[in-house]
């Protein structure tokens, strides 16, 4: 059964529904074209219609629109735009008015990109072994509750405010020899992590440049004990035992044959 609203400019019939929600049912709005409350004429309304916006030439987001099409979808505008990528693709007009649709969907895959890589994280959600490295020369420096900060950040030892994102210490990286299971290396022991003093070496080699390693001087030269024994083809701990436990001359301790007992060893 129909209702009807009454004021002092004429009867107007609604729906039912209307009487709940405030609106005319199955009505466009409507808007007063003449006559008015105090006057006593019976007003007319009219029908307003929204007008079609050209977006041709407009850039939303990384999108350039180019032309509207024929096609239709949910009977709305399809128009076609040219992303910054260089890929063209159709967009309904209504997402490109409110900004929902601003690329054509490689924007999303570049912010999915830079998460992982921010996170550190691969598509199998392992933990890539640059950023282990990153993240590790990070804590031995900040982080005063990691087991070796007294051998790096409490020396003053400190990553260049460069590196202090993932990044361009990535960038770096792979510019610079980086693979999987190298170590980064500072040139200088007492220097800071920076690119000037770093590179990437073996773990063999990273392992000999040491702080805590030995050094001696052998024939105007310093020497890492393990290096001069590898030069003379004698173990480490041999070498070692005959300088610094039984206090022998190294002329003497690198040229001595070896005996059986070491040999076995």
């Amino acid at each position: 059964m129909a209702s009807v609203i009454v004021d002092s400019g004429g009867v107007t019939p609604v729906g039912t529904a209307s009487l709940h929600t405030g609106a005319y049912a199955g009505t466009p709005p409507v808007s007063r074209t003449n006559g008015s409350a105090g006057d006593g004429a019976a007003p007319s309304f009219k029908r307003e219609r929204f007008k079609k916006v050209d977006l041709t030439g407009e850039r939303i987001g990384k999108l350039t629109v180019l032309y509207e099409t024929s096609e239709r979808k949910h009977r709305k505008v399809v128009w076609h735009c040219k992303c910054d990528c260089g890929n063209e693709v159709d967009v309904i007009g209504a997402c490109l008015i409110s900004r929902h649709t601003t690329s054509c969907g490689c924007f999303h895959k570049e912010r999915l990109v830079e998460r992982n890589i921010k996170h550190g994280m691969s598509r199998r959600g392992e933990t890539c072994p640059l950023y282990k490295v990153w993240q590790s020369m990070l804590n031995r420096c900040r982080n005063s509750n990691t087991s070796h900060y007294h051998c790096y950040g409490g020396r003053g030892i400190k990553v260049c405010d460069e590196w202090l994102e993932f990044i361009p210490f990535r960038n770096w990286a792979m510019v610079n020899g980086y693979q999987d299971g190298l170590e980064i290396d500072r040139v200088d022991v007492d220097g800071n992590y920076e690119p000037s003093n770093c590179r990437w070496v073996t773990h063999q080699r990273n392992s000999r440049n040491r702080r805590d390693n030995v050094r001696i001087e052998w024939q105007g030269e310093y020497w890492v004990l393990c290096d001069l024994a590898d030069k003379y083809g004698i173990k480490y701990k041999v070498l070692y035992d005959r300088i610094f436990r039984y206090h022998w001359g190294i002329e003497r301790a690198l040229t001595q044959p070896v005996r059986a007992v070491y040999k076995a060893a």
